[in-house]
């Protein structure tokens, strides 16, 4: 195992004191407990934005602090939940009367956090829970994982929180874009964990995991791998089957990189499935593509397909200002 580091158990820490201190104009570290926070905070009123979870998926979540989008993010070490004290403290910090929406993905080890921190909070407080990845099927035993649909939802939520809406308005629209929001991945090679120091799981030259999570879980199946567009071909048509988007239906279109596939392919991919859904009379409206919601090395990719309203499109295109995502300001 090749990796940047003085310990394994200094990385983190290390890793996000250099984060925070390139975007200082931005965001604040806070060490212990450990949690990233807007350094600006938003009106008085304002509804608190707060997600979190392991580290490892860099620019999720830290990345989306800022200006319409989250007020704070809580890291947890590489592919570890993080703490109900990291909730609970980066939650105190910036309430800013409005109360606190927590953006929680469908872990076993997130959603018991943050519900022990949300019964802790002595204020207004509610949980969204995303889980758009469509490799499962909804009757699974955990339910489903949430994936690179986060983005998309702590977006939207972040922009409406910026313009005033309430707790409860922010939460109702957080469901509405999650349960219009469908993820599925492919893995072309595992990721190194480095305090294990060897691959997740192995792939032989000629193979793919279909489905794969964004630790490294096992896909709905490892297939051999094809071509580009018959890869994009099962993703789509999976994603498609789910949402089931109309004629002249606008949608959001997310290719997302895992990690190590470089951008040349994933605009690749990112022509392909577009071509799957333009072919069919969906009308794809605005476009994210890029190393969002990764798992540290791996090779491979995402696409996440999001249906919009004008309301969805309006709160997409808002000012936002945050270390991954910026525009109109």
């Amino acid at each position: 195992m090749k990796k940047f580091l003085n310990s394994v158990d200094t990385l983190l820490d290390e890793s996000l004191r250099g984060f925070a201190q390139a975007h200082s104009d931005i965001v604040q570290f806070n060490p212990q407990p450990r949690f990233i926070k807007r350094k600006n905070p938003g009106k008085a009123g304002k509804v608190a934005v707060i997600s979190g979870g392991g580290s490892g998926h860099e620019p999720l979540h830290s990345g989306f602090v800022g200006l319409g989008m989250l007020d704070a993010a809580c890291p947890g070490q590489i592919f570890t939940s993080p703490t109900p004290d990291q909730m609970l403290a980066a939650a105190q910090a910036v309430e800013n009367g409005g109360g606190v929406l927590f953006v929680v993905k469908n872990y076993a080890g997130d959603v018991m956090n943050f519900e022990i921190a949300s019964e802790m909070l002595d204020c207004p407080n509610s949980s969204l829970l995303i889980n758009d990845d469509v490799s499962l099927p909804a009757t699974h035993s955990t339910g489903r994982r949430g994936t690179a649909g986060t983005t998309v939802v702590e977006r939207i939520v972040g922009a409406a929180a910026e313009n005033g809406a309430d707790l409860a308005a922010c939460k109702a629209l957080g469901e509405r874009v999650a349960h219009s929001t469908a993820s599925m991945g492919v893995a072309l090679t595992s990721c190194t964990v480095p305090a294990l120091g060897k691959p997740t799981f192995t792939l032989a030259e000629d193979e793919i995991e279909i489905g794969v999570g964004i630790h490294g879980e096992a896909g709905r199946e490892r297939a051999a791998l094809t071509s580009a567009t018959e890869i994009v071909e099962r993703l789509a048509t999976t994603i498609d089957d789910e949402l089931k988007p109309g004629q002249n239906q606008p949608v959001l279109l997310h290719v997302n990189g895992l990690g190590a596939t470089p951008p040349i392919e994933l605009y690749l991919i990112y022509d392909l499935a577009y071509r799957f859904w333009k072919d069919r009379g969906v009308a794809i409206t605005r476009s994210l593509v890029g190393n969002y919601t990764t798992s540290l090395d791996m090779a491979g990719c995402s696409i996440t397909l999001t249906l919009l309203d004008e309301e969805l499109i309006r709160l997409w295109d808002a000012p936002v200002h945050t270390a991954a995502l910026r525009w109109g300001c």
